[in-house]
Formats: structure tokens, sequence, C-alpha cells
């Protein structure tokens, strides 16, 4: 097991000019990371090999994994062409993380946020089957290179643990899994243990993020509050902070058997860097102690 961190977690300082991303490698590492995941918002790397070259050689230097690459992806488009388009440019960023040697990647399979009322199920078997056949095309691409892809529980249509597994079994590639993240069940109000307790046995990721949660009926008022598909309230927490059951999530993992990269997202209203710093201080303690 190694805990890092998601570069998305730091993505405040980021966007504010404070840090750029060769600064969060060498911040992961001197806060006790032992890996990074790169989701490439308030930077790029796709079309600036330079600098990925840069971050692939920081992290080398400094003693740290570059775990995971994290991409938006949407398959479900209005023509072939485009659905094509997608796929070949989604086959960059494989080319990508091979350059940079990283083993695996998840990537969205359609848009990251679905209006709520194309969340339904009819919607989304209505467009399985591209959603299926893309993931099976990146899969098979990522194979020849031994990178493992995966879909994670993401973006409204495809959260719901049912649903992951939809995609997964339908896709049917050994080397397509699934990042679990433990809070993100709760966008689409399927409780976090439930969620991970389903989709841990195909897990090749886990994301520790926590969220203070409010009924509908309970207006939290200001603050970086967002609605759940059906109108509860969700806000950022430190990992451990916040309502998630934090603990027993991590018992679930650790006696799973599950030892691979587990990566801390915070996206809370606390300072970026004070609220990573305690997340993966609380994870392992938390792991120590489960």
């Amino acid at each position: 097991m190694k805990i890092g961190l998601s570069t998305y977690s730091l993505l405040t300082a980021i966007r504010a000019g404070e840090m750029d991303v060769l600064d969060v490698v060498q911040w992961i590492a001197d806060h006790g990371g032992e890996h990074m995941e790169i989701v490439p918002y308030g930077f790029t790397l796709v079309d600036n090999y330079e600098l990925a070259d840069a971050v692939r050689d920081k992290a080398k230097a400094v003693g740290i994994e570059l775990s995971n690459y994290s991409m938006p992806t949407n398959f479900i488009q209005e023509t072939e062409e485009a659905f094509e388009a997608e796929v070949a440019r989604v086959k960059t960023h494989v080319d990508l993380i091979n350059r940079m040697g990283i083993k695996h990647m998840r990537h969205d399979v359609s848009a990251f946020t679905v209006p709520v009322e194309q969340t339904t199920i009819e919607y989304f078997e209505n467009n399985l089957e591209m959603m299926v056949e893309g993931s099976r095309q990146i899969a098979d691409y990522a194979a020849q290179f031994g990178i493992t892809t995966t879909i994670e529980n993401h973006g409204w249509l495809v959260q719901a643990s049912d649903r992951v597994q939809r995609v997964l079994q339908a896709v049917n590639r050994p080397n397509f899994k699934t990042t679990v993240d433990i809070g993100n069940f709760m966008c689409v109000d399927e409780d976090s243990l439930v969620g991970v307790k389903k989709n841990l046995p195909y897990a090749s990721l886990v994301h520790f993020k926590d969220f203070y949660f409010r009924p509908y009926y309970q207006e939290p008022g200001g603050g970086k509050w967002f609605k759940t598909v059906n109108g509860n309230y969700l806000r950022g927490a430190i990992v451990g902070q916040g309502d998630i059951p934090i603990r027993e999530v991590v018992k679930l993992v650790k006696q799973s058997g599950y030892d691979s990269y587990i990566t801390v997202e915070f996206e809370g209203m606390e300072d970026c860097r004070e609220g990573s710093k305690i997340g993966m201080e609380n994870l392992r303690r938390f792991w120590e102690e489960a």
C-alpha cells in the first residue's frame, strides 16, 4: 500500500500561480507522499512533452512514483466521426503516459457533468454501446504498453456502483478495471460503504476523499456546496474530518487484500496544502490503526 496525492488536490495553488506541476511533485515528496496521480487541470502535458519529461524525471529524482493519469473523456457523441475523433484523442494521452512510464489510466466514458435529466437509466442504456466500445478500444490500445485503463464512479451518469459494473462487464477486458472513489458514490446518493463494498473486487486504484453532507431540506448556506442528483448537499472536506465513515472504509479496503496505490483527493474550502497534508497524515494513521 502506498499513499499519495492527486495534483487536483493542489489545483487552487496551481491556478493562483503559487505552484506549478514540478512544485507539486516536490511538495508531495516533502510531505510523505509515495506517489502522485496526474490530473491535468491547471497545466497540460499531452502537448508539452518537454514538461512531461521533466515531471517524469523530477518524480524519479525525489523518489516518488507516478501512479495514475486521469482525464476527461466523452464517448457519447452525435456522429461516428466525432466518436472516432474522441477515441483518437484519448489514444494520444495513452501515448503520453507510456512515454512517462505510467502504467495506470482513468478516463471517463461520458461528459463530466451530465445534466440531471440525462442521468436516467434509459439514457444510460441507450448510450451504453458507445461507452463500452470506446472503453474497449482504449483498453486494447493500452494493452500493448502494459497499461491498465479504468472507469471511475464519476460524472453522474456512470457514478453508481451498479452502472460502473455494467460497463466493466460489457467491456470485458483484463486490463480494464475501476478506480474506486469512496466519496463520489454520494454524488448520486449511494452510501459510500455500499458502493465501496460492491466495487472493491474490481478495483485497481482507490481514491480517498471526504464530504460534508446535508439533506435537501437543510440548505446549509454559503460556501462551496453543490447538489447531488437528488438535490442533497455536499461540500468537500479534509479526509477524516467529513461525514464519510473513513475509518470503516479503510478497514474494508485493507481487509479486502488491496495492496496498491491509494490517493488522497482534497477539494475542501481550507487551504489546499494544509488540507492535503492533513488528509495524507490521517489516511496513513487510519491504515495503521485498521
